[in-house]
């Protein structure tokens, strides 16, 4: 097979397609043909060293989601045949030509889905559909505010959000992207650059503020979260591209609005948590995928020579929902 391999900590141009030896798979796992992959953050952090991988994973080859063909199954493996459509969330070395997946890691490809469609699926929906609904427990009725509206997880939580009816609130760095997040079903746009958000929730919901707020900037947005949220809300950050320290916190909103604050990160945790969590994930939502409800938001595709190219461009910014790689 062919890896995307990191030769060495650095930017885009430390990354070079390799060939090796085809990975092993266990009784109850299957190796998949890998169609297309995905980047999310977590991919530039690791070519720069910054993020830890799980026991087991090689900490060369990133990639964390992933769709193709069944090629082969174990001899337990239930349920799933060689030529089914598949996605999954993967612990890593996803940015390769095959890989070995745990058969209760799988989620059936909809029919009305391309591969590099599907893709774009399993990390950013399944940390959305987990950090909102299951997390924080939003219900219909309710708002939520969603920082980096056009991000892949942005997009997927709008349009989850939407479909049961949630008043969505959502930040990003351009009206160009809130326009296009208002297509999915944003209902209030806040462009960071020129609107304090604090004071828009404010405005807007007449001074209750929002029940969910899902977070991935982290320091800088601090005090301003504090003032966005409504008495006992919950907060839930999934990242913290601005900073993850923040100094002279104050906590008298968190007492006296009685707030809820988590933390979340789907890498690490043990095979029957994410498992549990795909299979919920199929039942309730791939039906919304499978209806048109909810799409994935392909941004580019590159090809996987194009994997250096592809990185750069997620660092730029600029991208409004997924980039994916075209591997075969």
């Amino acid at each position: 097979m062919r890896a995307a391999v990191i030769t060495e900590k650095g930017g885009p141009e430390v990354l070079q397609l390799q060939e090796m030896a085809d990975p092993s798979f266990g009784p109850e796992e299957v190796l998949v043909a890998v169609h297309a992959s995905a980047l999310n953050r977590l991919d530039l952090l690791q070519r720069r060293g910054n993020y830890p991988v799980p026991a087991g994973v090689r900490a060369d080859i990133p990639g964390v989601e992933m769709s193709g063909v069944i090629e082969a199954v174990g001899e337990r493996v239930s349920g799933w045949k060689p030529g089914d459509r598949v996605m999954a969330l993967l612990s890593g070395m996803g940015h390769a030509t095959k890989v070995a997946v745990h058969e209760r890691m799988l989620m059936p490809v909809p029919a009305n889905l391309d591969l590099a469609q599907a893709a774009a699926v399993p990390e950013v929906f399944l940390t959305a559909y987990d950090a909102v609904f299951v997390q924080c427990g939003l219900q219909m009725g309710e708002s939520v505010l969603i920082h980096a509206a056009g991000s892949g997880v942005g997009t997927a939580a709008i349009q989850m959000a939407r479909a049961q009816s949630s008043r969505t609130f959502g930040t990003a760095g351009s009206d160009e992207k809130l326009h296009r997040a208002k297509t999915l079903g944003l209902d209030v746009g806040i462009n960071y650059h020129t609107e304090d958000f604090a004071e828009v929730v404010e405005r807007e919901t007449g001074g209750k503020g929002v029940d969910v707020l899902l977070d991935v900037i982290g320091a800088p947005y601090w005090a301003q979260n504090m003032k966005s949220m409504a008495m006992k809300g919950r907060m839930i950050i999934v990242g913290s591209m601005g900073g993850g320290t923040v100094d002279q916190m104050s906590i008298g909103a968190i007492q006296s609005k009685r707030l809820t604050l988590r933390g979340t990160m789907l890498r690490s945790r043990p095979l029957e948590e994410k498992a549990t969590l795909v299979q919920t994930f199929v039942q309730r939502v791939v039906p919304l995928l499978a209806n048109g409800t909810v799409q994935p938001v392909v941004d580019r595709v590159f090809g996987f020579d194009e994997i250096a190219e592809a990185h750069a461009y997620m660092e730029s910014n600029a991208n409004f929902g997924k980039i994916v790689l075209q591997i075969a």
